[in-house]
């Protein structure tokens, strides 16, 4: 159920139907056509944009063609009021009052389904968060991990089948410091050692937590010879780092469905047959690369080398493949994980990266049309910095997790809720300022909290009524007499479906939080009517009229729907 798309479907079939009258002229392609909100100030319902596009090749005035087009579209739909015809060739129409009577009875029959599109479902891999398996994750892997869990749930909301993935880079110099730092932890627990001041190694108290651990369990008992436990205290440590990481993705209401070890993909030597792969097809080839844009020409020493053939899928110039050791690069590592996905027939690929891994996006996106023969899609969404405010200053939280301010420490500090709420209230393109005293402070300018808010009021009319709203909830045929109020508001609880269906096809979630803060405004707009109003108060003399019930319910429906997307919750009372 969707208004907007339902009628264009409708108008095309009406307008199909003139042109076999040989009445107009149609294009081959009509999705120009559309159904759309009217611009702010006009009264009516929808508008649609017909007269203006089609008039022209029809060689009729504007006007005259909408005239004409208003007449058989009156004639046709029962359900429109009245159409005006805008200068510029819209077609502006309102519906009658009971239009919206059978609108309130699908939205509440349809219940948790409403919003729900139909159209071709995928099978998506949306690979997010994959940080680094050295320690908790911090507030800069915070908004690329909601943006990646919302997404998911958006296209599982829209029927589409969705993994989410973790990628742990336990492969490279990393992961030898992080090692390293646990094996100097356990030293100076068991031997006294002083920790070293090495810049490379890891100073937080959690390399202690995991040092600890490690010693508890009593896995390794000769901690003399690094070398000789290395592989042994590698996996252990990993373990638990990975324990940790899952802990605050939990905390933050994430769980991923899989975790994927960079490790096994070259133990498995998926990194040689990928290449090889390549070679094969003519991607992959020997030569030299020219220098880098800015370096100096002197201290750029050209080389024969493996290289991607990038530039044929897009990019800016060719990849190296190997480094100069005769080890693969960290792309060719990434390319077999690509390969990977690619290998389980996931027909769209999700990757969810931070600001400073934008410039790696054309690399890895002509990767996968290259190993995919151009089948599989791959779409990168990068998330900008987040800006800590307080009081209208940079906020500096608790460090004792390491140099960085963890997801554990912001969470204690505001709660999930927000977190998630907020993270998504800019595009994910632009960056975001999280200010501590909006996101704790109750009223309209904490977004998260005025649709809880409203949640919350709508719960205390069922309770007034001793209604349950959970409840299978009974529709009515009856003239409900809605004032302008409830139209309005109904008008805007049917640009659900529209929402979802843009947020899913841009994947661009923000819309959910926008959309759901000005239905939140909207509704206690009325409310707030009330006050001056009694015969605006949704319960009058302890009773309340059916087509508030109604749309309170709607209301309801639509709010639990867009927040359950956004992995916020409801609370009853506030």
């Amino acid at each position: 159920m969707n208004l907007f798309f339902d009628y264009e479907n409708k108008f095309i079939n009406l307008l199909q139907s003139l042109q076999k009258q040989k009445l107009i002229v149609l294009p081959k392609n009509v999705n120009s056509l559309r159904v759309d909100l009217p611009p702010k100030g006009n009264s009516c319902d929808i508008s649609y944009n017909a007269a203006m596009i089609l008039s022209k090749m029809n060689n009729r005035d504007t006007i005259e063609f909408g005239n004409f087009l208003k007449k058989h579209f009156l004639n046709k739909f029962k359900e429109f009021e009245k159409i005006d015809v805008a200068n510029v060739g819209f077609l502006n129409i309102s519906f009658k009052k009971n239009f919206w009577e059978k609108q309130m009875n699908q939205i509440i029959k349809l219940n948790n389904k409403f919003g729900f599109n139909k159209y071709k479902k995928n099978k998506y891999n949306i690979e997010f968060v994959s940080a680094n398996p050295t320690g908790p994750l911090h507030v800069g892997h915070c908004r690329g991990a909601v943006l990646g869990d919302v997404l998911s749930n958006l296209l599982k909301f829209n029927g589409n089948s969705v993994i989410k993935e973790y990628y742990v880079n336990d492969y490279g110099e990393q992961i030898k410091y992080f090692v390293k730092s646990v094996y100097c932890r356990i030293l100076e627990i068991t031997k006294n050692k002083n920790f070293p001041t090495d810049q490379n190694l890891y100073p937080g108290d959690y390399i202690i937590d995991i040092a600890k651990q490690i010693i508890k369990s009593k896995k390794i008992r000769d901690f003399n010879n690094f070398e000789k436990i290395y592989k042994k205290l590698s996996a252990d440590s990993l373990k638990y780092s990975i324990k940790l990481i899952k802990k605050n993705l939990l905390s933050l209401g994430i769980d991923h469905d899989i975790f994927v070890y960079e490790t096994n993909l070259v133990n498995k030597k998926l990194v040689n047959k990928t290449i090889n792969k390549l070679q094969k097809q003519k991607y992959a080839y020997y030569g030299v690369l020219k220098a880098p844009k800015g370096e100096v020409s002197e201290n750029w020493k050209p080389r024969n080398q493996l290289l991607f053939n990038s530039t044929k899928f897009g990019d800016d110039t060719d990849r190296a493949l190997k480094k100069i050791d005769g080890s693969w690069t960290y792309f060719a590592n990434d390319i077999a994980y690509h390969s990977h996905k690619v290998d389980r027939k996931f027909t769209k690929l999700i990757n969810v990266l931070g600001s400073d891994h934008a410039g790696y996006i054309k690399r890895i996106t002509a990767a996968t049309n290259a190993i995919s023969n151009n089948k599989t899609e791959l779409f990168c969404k990068v998330t900008q910095l987040v800006k800590l405010l307080k009081n209208g200053q940079p906020y500096k939280m608790s460090k004792r997790k390491g140099d960085y301010i963890t997801i554990e420490d912001l969470i204690n500090e505001v709660g999930k809720d927000s977190i998630r709420f907020m993270m998504l209230n800019r595009s994910n393109e632009v960056e975001l300022d999280f200010d501590f005293e909006k996101v704790t402070e109750k009223s309209k300018d904490n977004p998260v909290f005025y649709v809880q808010y409203a949640n919350a009021r709508i719960n205390s009319i069922f309770r007034t009524l001793k209604i349950d709203i959970n409840k299978k909830f009974k529709t009515s045929n009856e003239n409900l007499n809605l004032n302008q109020n409830e139209i309005e508001i109904l008008k805007k609880i049917s640009e659900w479906p529209k929402c979802v269906y843009i947020s899913t096809n841009k994947l661009e979630p923000h819309r959910i939080v926008y959309y759901l803060y000005d239905l939140a405004t909207i509704f206690h707009s009325y409310w707030n009517m009330g006050n001056e109003n009694k015969n605006l108060r949704f319960i009058i003399n302890n009773e309340i009229k059916k087509s508030s019930l109604m749309l309170l319910k709607s209301l309801s429906i639509v709010i639990n729907n867009g927040m359950k997307i956004l992995g916020v919750s409801l609370p009853e009372r506030m």
